[in-house]
């Protein structure tokens, strides 16, 4: 479970890392967007600490990694996010395989939110790849696309 928060603590990096890369390059949008995916990154891990405090266990922060700061375009972002909702998707899973070979049936529940939590990123993420596919190099498009996306509201 520490192992898995400090993924999430490291998603909330990464994302904050991305927003920077989109907010010098005046795409203000995607960064509120990145920004928005950040502070839902966070809440995650937030719930593992939470979760790891209320079993009785100890919490471990541990040093997180410098995310990666520059990517070669817009698309090359959001695909790098999609690979990374996948490796959240895999540690999830590997957590909920565990948690059932130890009939740990508290941890199964808590872990069955993160689970649909993550269908639900990996499919938002692979919606703006495409998008992004379709768009292309065309700089109307992605500005359109730039201004929609900064349209979230709130961390979905």
């Amino acid at each position: 479970m520490n192992e898995q928060m400090r993924h999430e603590f490291g998603a909330y990096y990464l994302y904050l890392a991305m927003s920077a890369w989109f907010a010098r390059r005046n795409f203000n949008g995607f960064a509120s967007w990145m920004r928005m995916q950040a502070r839902e990154e966070e809440s995650h891990a937030m719930k593992f600490f939470e979760y790891i405090d209320d079993r009785g266990g100890e919490v471990v922060l541990e040093a997180l990694p410098k995310p990666k700061a520059d990517w070669k375009n817009v698309l090359a972002v959001f695909e790098a996010a999609k690979g990374h909702e996948a490796k959240v998707s895999t540690g999830i899973h590997q957590l909920y395989a565990l948690a059932l070979a130890e009939k740990d049936y508290a941890s199964q529940a808590m872990l069955q939110w993160f689970i649909t939590e993550q269908v639900e990123e990996e499919k938002m993420s692979s919606q703006i790849v495409d998008t992004l596919r379709i768009i292309g190099d065309n700089s109307s498009g992605l500005l359109m696309y730039d201004r929609e996306l900064g349209g979230r509201k709130k961390a979905e």
